[in-house]
């Protein structure tokens, strides 16, 4: 009887553990979402939403009237300010920000989101003809202070 006992707690024991590793692993493998928020008429935004899939993140997209008022209600400056606007774990996303950088940045605990200012060629969703300026990803701490978080150099 006690032996019985015994396996029925290993059995018990193994098939928590077995739900709790298939629930971590679905989990660990559903793709990021971002919201990403643009005019009806920018081509780039369009290629720039092409690139974050292709990367692996699901997209919302939203078309907006006022895209200013979007990037008023969430805090961007004009110095920070680009065509388009995402939002991801609750930060900001502005301008053609490569994936790579979203997905590090998800994971930061202290920026309020990271911006791409300006339409720099060669950022994701602005190539053109091969050209590639230089360009900085910059990030925007909770204390109100930026810096860059990534630099992208001029081919």
């Amino acid at each position: 009887m006690r032996n019985n006992s015994h396996r029925r707690i290993r059995a018990l024991r193994l098939a928590a553990f077995v739900a709790l590793f298939i629930s971590s692993a679905s989990h660990a493998a559903e793709p990021l979402s971002i919201d990403v928020h643009r005019d009806a008429n920018c081509g780039c935004c369009k290629k720039w939403i092409q690139h974050l899939e292709a990367s692996g993140l699901t997209v919302i997209d939203h078309v907006e009237a006022n895209m200013s008022a979007i990037k008023r209600g969430l805090g961007i400056s004009p110095e920070l300010s680009s065509c388009h606007t995402a939002t991801i774990n609750g930060k900001f996303v502005e301008g053609h920000v490569p994936a790579e950088q979203i997905i590090a940045m998800s994971k930061r605990d202290d920026l309020l989101g990271i911006a791409v200012p300006g339409m720099p060629a060669g950022s994701p969703g602005m190539e053109v003809d091969g050209k590639h300026d230089a360009y900085k990803v910059i990030g925007l701490s909770k204390a109100g202070t930026d810096h860059v978080v990534a630099e992208y150099p001029e081919n």
